[in-house]
């Protein structure tokens, strides 16, 4: 049983150490409020800045190609790491002791050392400055860590609930579909969350795959704060526009992402 004096202790040590996590978070929100350039925090608050920003940088067409960029990446990934989850986890495929070592030899293979083959080839292709290009990327780079965190998920199901399945003459998508699935979307929004965040943040693929109006919103933001890097406050709002959709995403899944993480985190 917990003595008062340890709950306030507790309280304000949680109190403590959300202050310190809050406080960068804080004075970067009121920098990109500021009418000061140098983002000096004023009582003043200018929240032009915001519109400013998103004018000088283009950012609606610039999100407009992240967006569709991750959306597709997260429908992909999430797909095929379902598959193949399931497949490793729960089917038991054929020399899995094999494959699935080299699934996860996919997750080491840092994207900075394959960039300069990956790029020649993907140019020979006509896949430079391409959509579907960089897409294929994101998913190829994804699909390894989605399947270890799926074949996970699937492996903390009880067995009897297949066992049964196959008794009453379920095939293996009608079980997938119908019984794994739905017991695992915990997982699954996480894995969602993960892949839009990564991909929706990246930089450098999308600095050298994309151009011109296939620019993404983090390459624009790079953009922009070269021009106006002596402004501190419109580079903390245009820094804000971008981070916007993975904080809104992360808000509204936030207990589901939570679950799923606990959820992941399960020994064989």
């Amino acid at each position: 049983m917990t003595s008062h004096t340890e709950k306030i202790w507790n309280y304000l040590i949680l109190t403590v150490m959300a202050l310190i996590v809050l406080w960068p978070v804080g004075t970067f929100i009121a920098a990109a409020v500021s009418p000061d350039r140098a983002g000096r925090p004023s009582a003043d608050l200018q929240w032009g800045n915001f519109l400013t920003a998103w004018t000088q940088a283009e950012f609606g067409r610039s999100m407009t190609v992240s967006l569709i960029i991750a959306s597709a990446v997260v429908v992909l990934s999430v797909l095929l790491a379902l598959l193949g989850g399931y497949a490793f986890g729960v089917l038991g495929v054929l020399a899995d002791r094999f494959l699935f070592p080299l699934v996860l030899f996919g997750m080491m293979v840092s994207l900075e050392v394959i960039i300069v083959p990956l790029y020649y080839q993907f140019r020979t292709l006509g896949l430079t400055d391409n959509l579907f290009g960089v897409i294929l990327i994101h998913t190829g780079m994804g699909v390894p860590f989605g399947i270890f965190w799926m074949r996970a998920a699937f492996r903390a199901l009880p067995r009897g609930v297949f066992e049964s399945a196959e008794i009453d003459g379920a095939g293996p998508f009608r079980m997938l579909w119908s019984i794994a699935a739905p017991n695992i979307m915990p997982a699954v929004y996480t894995l969602i969350l993960l892949n839009f965040m990564w991909t929706w943040n990246d930089y450098f693929l999308s600095l050298v795959f994309l151009h011109g109006d296939n620019q993404t919103a983090t390459v624009a933001l790079g953009v922009f704060q070269g021009k106006y890097v002596t402004q501190i406050n419109l580079m903390a709002a245009g820094g804000l526009i971008v981070a916007a959709p993975v904080l809104i995403l992360y808000v509204i899944f936030q207990r589901k992402f939570i679950s799923g993480m606990l959820a992941g985190a399960i020994k064989e």
